[in-house]
């Protein structure tokens, strides 16, 4: 196959898929595939929930059609896949998105075809879990009849400075032929170049120890706020004095949530185990970080209990519930976390976010968000998200939301120490 032959078809229009389908599709024709009919319907009439794509990106995306049609597919040679690739219950690797997406294209596979990954996996799975799923359907063999690629998404949801154009590609083959053509395919819409890598597997590789490593990092970071908290002395300006030295990692402390940071390292962790090794690390940093939020919230009742607030049947304001600021991605927040663990000591809790869907904010999470809020009804105000709208309410008016007696927990630092009664 040549580069002119191609035929393009993006499976997966969320996060991930929707940015790369425009893009391709100011180049080239597109069929953008999703189950969800509703997103269809929506993307069709030019409007993206997600804010990752302006009407006016839609609209200049003349080669991008979009279906929830598995025959549209078979008029595709090359299938790129961006569906999501979440954690169970367990926290164990939850392929069943990645193995129905597999299913859809093998049906519609055909000889000289090529389906190339980008969802988040450990190493291997790419040709043990997903080639032998499209083998199965389409009767086909691998490497002889189709061929297969990885190259793994690098979507940050909310940044409109780092879009999917502008940040380097990682991409891989099954031959070095098929890599070739899948390097060149991506060249056409990255403008920050790519990176060839030698095997599929380095591929995967390099994608799933990208956030592993943020997570260790970030654990670490949350382990010192522990140890600076016991000893009263501020994190943030210890990390500000740490950070006059050029080569200091600039990471700060928090909730780690999202659809990469804290689901990541599960990939690996379960590939590493099913091999006989334990790695003690990457899990110690992932048991830290998800144990913030309890954390959290006892930091938040032992500063209540000492301004002599009743906290049973207190009321809380948890401003902000997606998992990063400035976009409404829901995806594993961990404020929910917060927001649980209040409800334990009997708290009642109201949820403020301008950002997100309400319905979705229930759907997902069985939390109603509130529409507005009014001044004097708190005894406790958590700044949970470091959302544009709350700093330019600045501290004043985010106090005035409380009664005369309250607690502000500002978890991201939105404002200086001696404007909140408590910082991580």
């Amino acid at each position: 196959m040549q580069i002119q032959d191609v035929k393009l078809a993006v499976v997966g229009l969320g996060y991930v898929g929707l940015p790369l389908a425009v893009e391709f599709g100011k180049k080239r024709p597109v069929i953008g595939f999703d189950i969800n009919r509703a997103r269809i319907t929506e993307l069709t009439g030019g409007h993206d929930h997600t804010l990752e794509v302006t009407p006016a990106e839609l609209a200049d995306a003349s080669g991008l059609r979009f279906t929830a049609e598995r025959g549209d597919l078979r008029e595709a040679n090359v299938f790129i896949v961006t569906v999501p690739t979440p954690i169970d219950a367990y926290k164990r690797p939850d392929l069943t998105p990645l193995i129905k997406a597999s299913e859809t294209i093998g049906a519609a596979l055909k000889r000289g075809d090529i389906v190339i990954y980008e969802s988040t996996v450990y190493p291997g799975a790419t040709e043990e879990d997903c080639v032998p799923v499209l083998e199965r359907v389409s009767g086909l063999k691998f490497n002889q009849d189709f061929f297969a690629g990885y190259s793994p998404e690098r979507i940050n949801p909310g940044d409109k400075e780092h879009r999917v154009s502008t940040i380097r590609k990682v991409t891989s083959g099954s031959t070095p032929a098929i890599a070739d053509l899948v390097d060149e395919l991506y060249r056409q819409i990255i403008v920050a170049g790519t990176h060839k890598a030698p095997s599929i597997r380095v591929a995967e590789a390099a994608k799933v120890i990208e956030n592993t490593q943020r997570d260790v990092n970030i654990a670490l970071i949350n382990e010192l706020a522990l140890i600076f908290n016991r000893l009263g002395i501020d994190t943030e300006e210890v990390l500000k004095a740490a950070g006059t030295k050029w080569n200091f990692l600039p990471f700060r402390p928090g909730l780690v949530g999202g659809h990469c940071i804290g689901v990541d390292p599960y990939y690996l962790t379960h590939k590493a185990q099913s091999i006989g090794y334990h790695p003690e690390i990457i899990l110690a940093g992932r048991r830290l970080n998800d144990a913030m939020g309890t954390y959290v919230v006892s930091q938040l009742i032992k500063a209540m209990t000492r301004q002599d607030i009743h906290v049973q049947g207190a009321r809380a304001l948890v401003m902000g519930l997606t998992f990063k600021e400035n976009c409404p991605d829901l995806r594993n927040t961990r404020v929910v976390d917060i927001v649980s663990e209040l409800r334990e000591y009997n708290v009642e809790v109201d949820v403020y976010d301008p950002w997100v869907d309400p319905q979705e904010a229930m759907d997902e999470y069985g939390i109603r968000p509130v529409s507005e809020v009014h001044p004097g009804q708190y005894d406790a105000i958590v700044l949970a998200v470091a959302h544009g709208e709350f700093a330019r309410m600045g501290s004043a008016a985010i106090h005035a939301l409380g009664k005369p007696q309250h607690v502000l927990y500002d978890l991201k630092y939105l404002f200086p120490a001696d404007q909140t009664d408590l910082r991580l």
